[in-house]
């Protein structure tokens, strides 16, 4: 019997645009977590952002252009299945089967607000969270609710200035 998990990253987000930096991460915490595939999940609204610039199907399409040359990288919009743009539904979804063990990234400017995400702490207790250092955040995500809630424990903080870019920059051009 295999009792080895299947390691699965969750990096989700409006993706509005996508970029190398989404990427990036994609690849940084593939290699090192070991994991066997990286999903991200597309939400067509953040709770806490107003509507996005670009409609969900030309995000899609986006971001399957930026993976294409990466083989464990898919593109998926769960929230026809589950019903709902809430992450602890994701995560009861892909925990449903016991072999799988989910990292979900963030970026530490997410971290911030973290503590206000629906059922936050139930999602800290079902799968492993990774939040990625972000320009200008390190210091307000650390000192962060979630942060001290949590902690070291259960936040697994990778410091990562590989890429300066965020999709609300891109919005701006």
């Amino acid at each position: 019997m295999n009792l080895e998990k299947n390691k699965i990253g969750v990096l989700g987000g409006s993706f509005d645009p996508p970029h190398k930096g989404h990427l990036a991460i994609s690849k940084n915490a593939m290699k090192k977590f070991k994991l066997k595939k990286l999903v991200w999940a597309i939400t067509n609204k953040n709770p806490f952002k107003s509507k996005s610039s670009l409609n969900l199907s030309n995000r899609i399409k986006l971001c399957k252009n930026i993976i294409k040359k990466t083989k464990k990288i898919q593109v998926k919009f769960y929230e026809n299945k589950i019903k709902s743009n809430k992450t602890i539904n994701l995560i009861n979804l892909l925990t449903k089967n016991k072999q799988n063990e989910i990292f979900f990234i963030i970026g530490a400017d997410n971290l911030v607000n973290f503590h206000k995400w629906h059922k936050w702490k139930e999602i800290s207790d079902k799968c492993n969270i990774v939040v990625y250092d972000r320009h200008g955040y390190k210091k307000k995500s650390l000192k962060s609710t979630a942060y001290k809630s949590l902690g070291k424990e259960k936040l697994k903080f990778i410091n990562f200035n590989k890429v300066n870019i965020s999709s609300s920059q891109l919005r701006k051009i």
